[in-house]
């Protein structure tokens, strides 16, 4: 069984000022992306599904049919703000759900083991590889499922704030709890989070934190379209509130019946979350290609 690689592709870069999914890092034009489909065929994913906005869908098709031809089948889905039932369509919304909601648009298409990662994450070869072993490994029928971990200190950028899944996990390395910090800086040296309140508090740089690299079986859909209709009721009248991956993981560890593996990378993250991050990942990513990680032309 090959499993498949879902790729976050849908967000407009806002912080970033641009459609960063496709942004190049290297001089033959390569973008963050490419190099986890690069890493993931090495690692035997079969099959690739890029969740995009449908106004960006050309641009996409053109760059990855080609790419991936004869190696692994494609496939897109579309998250849009009204991909959602009617009477939660708000048109004063102007972004989609969030990332629990993009994981809910594959349903229809993902009908084997897959991992989903955000697109414009750099998350080293060595994580795609443990991630496809693990899959390969899971019944597609069970409630296994499993994220790539890496300590806080090695993902945040020196440019601004980040969000993280912040990851408490037991003695035997599976999950119990998953929260979602959306700040999270770095200042005079120091790793800061906003709490509940909006105070800034330390966070170590030995947390565990998720980076959007979840494992998953077709199972987690029982799940996910139950708990998104009661945060949309909860939620219809927020225009900025995000239904996130890490909420449905909680639900789904709290309803006793899954589990998830903590698959630990001690990896240098790297990504583009600030236009300032660009000339990091460049200098990273060439630094890799002098040293034989990858070679100077992907395709």
């Amino acid at each position: 069984m090959k499993p498949t690689l879902v790729i976050l592709a849908a967000g407009m870069g806002s912080r970033y000022g641009g459609l960063k999914q496709l942004d190049t890092v290297t001089l033959d034009g390569a973008t963050i992306m490419d190099f986890s489909i690069y890493d993931a065929l090495q690692a035997g994913f079969g099959k690739f599904v890029f969740i995009i906005r449908k106004s960006f869908e050309k641009e996409f098709k053109e760059i990855f049919d080609k790419k991936l031809a004869g190696k692994a089948k494609v496939a897109y889905v579309f998250q849009e703000i009204e991909s959602v039932p009617k009477k939660y369509q708000n048109p004063e919304r102007t972004k989609p759900w969030g990332t629990g909601h993009a994981l809910l648009m594959v349903k229809d298409v993902v009908k084997e083991n897959f991992a989903i990662i955000n697109a414009d994450d750099f998350y080293g070869k060595e994580a795609f590889q443990m991630m496809a072993d693990y899959l390969r490994n899971t019944d597609e029928n069970s409630y296994h499922f499993s994220t790539m971990a890496y300590y806080l200190k090695n993902t945040v950028s020196e440019n601004g704030y980040v969000s993280r899944g912040e990851c408490q996990i037991n003695e035997t390395d599976y999950l119990t709890d998953v929260t979602e910090r959306t700040h999270i800086e770095k200042r005079n040296n120091e790793l800061i989070r906003k709490d509940d309140k909006g105070h800034f508090i330390p966070i170590h740089g030995d947390t565990i934190v998720s980076m959007n690299f979840w494992g998953f079986t077709p199972k987690c859909f029982e799940f996910g379209w139950v708990l998104f209709e009661k945060f949309l009721e909860e939620n219809k009248n927020n225009l900025k509130a995000e239904f996130f991956i890490p909420s449905v993981v909680n639900e789904i560890l709290k309803s006793g019946i899954a589990t998830v593996k903590v698959l630990k990378s001690d990896a240098q993250w790297f990504g583009v979350t600030y236009k300032e991050d660009k000339e990091i990942v460049q200098d990273e990513i060439e630094k890799l290609i002098k040293n034989t990680v990858y070679p100077s032309k992907l395709w």
